[in-house]
């Protein structure tokens, strides 16, 4: 299916009703960003942000055929992934200090606040696939550099083997590597595109 990336998404939801194993993978795909980007505020361990989603792809397999409204996919992904988390965590026993008003978004799916969960989910998703073009040191710079707290230059020298006086001109470096990698660049060009046909 050549076209599959530019499939809207009612055609995308009828043919994996179908079974059209390429249509899932694909709506797959499109929306795997949003559901990762509703796990992360819940803090979940790598091995249980995978058991999550995969929770929430399963969930959607067998309930994909009632959703009446393909346009509210994005919606039922976001609140399913929430509800999955919740009861992960209640069933292991833990519990998240959760911000209400930054999850607010995800109760209500049908507001068009919706679209900017999936553009920051889409956004993250290209900077993955951005970094993953990187050679691995240049990767782990960037990583480094934007670390929650950042690494100290000190500490970046130390483990990466970069004079402190070369971290800055290296950062300068890479971010223009990461800002030509084939994942941005065709980004920028369905921004580009966008803005060209008039659209927000």
């Amino acid at each position: 299916m050549a076209d599959m990336f530019e499939w809207d998404l009612p055609d995308l939801v009828k043919a994996s009703v179908d079974r059209d194993e390429d249509a899932w993978n694909e709506l797959v795909r499109r929306f795997a960003g949003l559901v990762a980007f509703v796990i992360r505020h819940y803090r979940l361990s790598p091995a249980d942000t995978q058991d999550v989603s995969q929770l929430v792809w399963l969930r959607l397999f067998e309930h994909l055929a009632r959703i009446r409204e393909p346009t509210a996919l994005p919606g039922w992904l976001a609140t399913t992934t929430r509800r999955e988390c919740e009861r992960y965590l209640r069933v292991n026993g833990r519990s998240v200090a959760m911000d209400p008003v930054a999850m607010r978004l995800v109760d209500r799916a049908d507001v068009p606040e919706i679209d900017e969960l999936l553009l920051a989910a889409e956004r993250r998703q290209v900077l993955l696939d951005g970094l993953a073009e990187l050679a691995p040191q240049q990767r782990e710079l960037l990583m480094m550099l934007t670390a929650d707290p950042p690494c100290a230059y000190s500490e970046i020298s130390r483990i990466l083997g970069i004079p402190i006086g070369s971290i800055g001109p290296t950062r300068s470096r890479v971010l223009d590597k990461l800002r030509d990698t084939g994942a941005v660049r065709a980004y920028l060009g369905v921004d580009e595109s966008a803005q060209i046909r008039g659209c927000p």
